[in-house]
């Protein structure tokens, strides 16, 4: 049974390949809750363009809408559109001569739920969910990935890999039956479908006997033991050995996932507090040092791995000891606490530190206490929020952005704390199938088609209509549109040195517009 599953994957991918879709299998769970469902042997996927860069004058467009269009691609001519009283009008004016970021990429996290969800499915629809995300042809073409060290909320039971106390030269440390049987497998497909990708890691919290609360979760969960803090930097270290020794390249590391959670009074995940001098402490005297010196020293280190409502004032602290400035290279943010930072935090941090990157490493939907229930099947209201923060941060410095769990179950889980959230993909066992959500596809619509190596360019955009733009290293411009209104728009799109396109946006609709960067401004 599985290799006929297998031959059908086969024919699919060529197909693919030779430029016809396999289009949305739609599935309706309310007004404007629809998913594209896919199951062992068939799924939605998006054609390569062929060829892959349209010729002078032409160009592709990809649109995702509230109505149902998922990812559907035309192709047109450069032109002026008429005028047209009947429908809002706006132009939207390109500049690839204004440069700014390099993009790294786009991802998500491989969390013990996510492999939970994933092994309950039979083998080829298991293939089908990681190539949905991570098969540079009939995929995302992700290219970054996220795992945890050790145990998250997104767990089954608190873990960490040295749960001996006082085994202070970590002669017990042992990687988790979590990580061979949900993070190695899955972390290693990716790899394989796509050899570009770069694995993130980030512990939630050292063992509980090396803080100075003997636990790993709750309000105030304690901080780093100052004279454990070798010893931290030797744990983490290990874990960067053990996973080599498995076959997965960590190319970063942060100093810890949120570490301001646990002066949380509602706290419920694992956590551990650093404050910017203990952090700042620590990368400089041991964590820098450590990495420096192993055979893992081209590992990148990130700051922060929180809110951006600490930013910049948490990494200016931090970066007062040049040493431990000159062992970072990035800062990792997250997206949970954004209403109450205006993006302009991000630029800021950027120009007082144009050496550092900044990358999104997690963001997930149903995360409110007010938010019920956690999952809404085909929520686009909810794609909404993606895709307005993606342009959002794109649009203030980030390199990459990065989802939550790759895949959960109809509640949100499993989570030990029932910390219950969205996904991007929801899973059915019972039919083996599973659940593209609007989340999919906002994140789709830039992973797909903006490289690794591409570049931000300049791009005017209004109040409804939002909207970033990039150049691609094949000579690509890359332009994607929002339109957050209940109507539909027209857009002009000028590019002074490439022409004009028309174009009519469906009323809340996401878009893609690909077209050949001008030979008079290829660099």
């Amino acid at each position: 049974m599985w290799k006929t599953w297998g031959t059908v994957l086969l024919l699919l991918a060529f197909l693919v390949i030779q430029g016809e879709a396999s289009e949305c299998v739609p599935r309706s769970f309310g007004p404007d809750r629809i998913v594209c469902v896919c199951n062992a042997t068939y799924c939605d996927v998006t054609p390569v363009n062929n060829p892959r860069v349209p010729r002078q004058g032409t160009f592709y467009r990809y649109v995702s809408s509230r109505s149902g269009l998922r990812l559907n691609m035309t192709s047109g001519e450069f032109g002026a559109c008429p005028v047209d009283t009947s429908l809002p009008t706006v132009t939207l004016n390109v500049n690839t001569n204004e440069r700014c970021q390099t993009i790294l990429g786009y991802g998500t996290a491989f969390t013990d739920s996510a492999g939970i969800n994933l092994n309950k499915l039979s083998p080829a629809t298991q293939d089908q969910l990681i190539r949905s995300y991570y098969d540079p042809e009939v995929g995302s073409r992700y290219t970054l990935g996220r795992i945890p060290i050790g145990g998250t909320d997104f767990s089954t039971r608190p873990y960490t890999y040295d749960d001996y106390p006082n085994d202070t030269t970590l002669e017990h440390f042992a990687l988790a039956q979590e990580d061979y049987l949900y993070k190695i497998p899955n972390a290693k497909r990716a790899v394989e479908l796509n050899p570009e990708v770069r694995f993130i890691s980030a512990p939630w919290s050292a063992p509980a006997w090396m803080k100075t609360v003997d636990s790993i979760n709750g309000y105030f969960a304690g901080s780093l033991k100052r004279q454990n803090y070798q010893i931290f930097a030797n744990y983490i270290l290990r874990f960067i050995e053990e996973y080599k020794d498995n076959g997965i390249d960590i190319w970063a590391v942060s100093t810890g996932n949120e570490p301001l959670d646990a002066l949380i009074p509602s706290n419920r995940i694992p956590a551990m507090t650093w404050t910017p001098k203990t952090v700042s402490d620590w990368i400089a005297n041991n964590l820098g040092p450590t990495l420096r010196a192993s055979n893992h020293n081209g590992t990148k280190i990130l700051a922060l791995d929180d809110q951006r409502f600490n930013l910049p004032w948490y990494v200016s602290e931090m970066f007062v000891d040049e040493r431990a400035r000159n062992y970072t290279s990035g800062i990792a943010v997250h997206w949970y606490g954004d209403r109450f930072a205006p993006p302009t935090v991000l630029t800021e941090t950027h120009n007082d530190f144009p050496d550092k990157f900044i990358l999104l490493t997690e963001a997930c939907t149903g995360f409110e206490r007010t938010d019920y229930p956690k999952v809404i099947l085909g929520s686009w209201d909810r794609g909404e929020q993606y895709i307005l923060s993606i342009i959002e941060y794109m649009n203030h410095w980030s390199v990459g952005w990065m989802d939550w769990n790759f895949a959960l179950d109809n509640v949100g889980g499993p989570n030990w704390v029932n910390n219950f959230v969205d996904s991007p993909i929801i899973v059915n066992p019972d039919n083996d199938e599973f659940y593209k959500q609007p989340m999919y596809y906002a994140l789709k619509h830039f992973s797909r088609f903006v490289d690794r190596g591409s570049v931000r360019v300049s791009i005017t955009d209004t109040d409804d209509i939002r909207a970033t733009a990039f150049v691609t290293p094949s000579g690509e411009v890359v332009v994607v549109l929002y339109n957050r209104t209940a109507q539909p728009t027209t857009v002009n799109l000028n590019d002074p040195e490439a022409g004009i396109i028309c174009v009519k946006l469906p009323a809340y609709s996401i878009n893609t517009i690909i077209y050949a960067q001008s030979s008079s401004t290829l660099k």
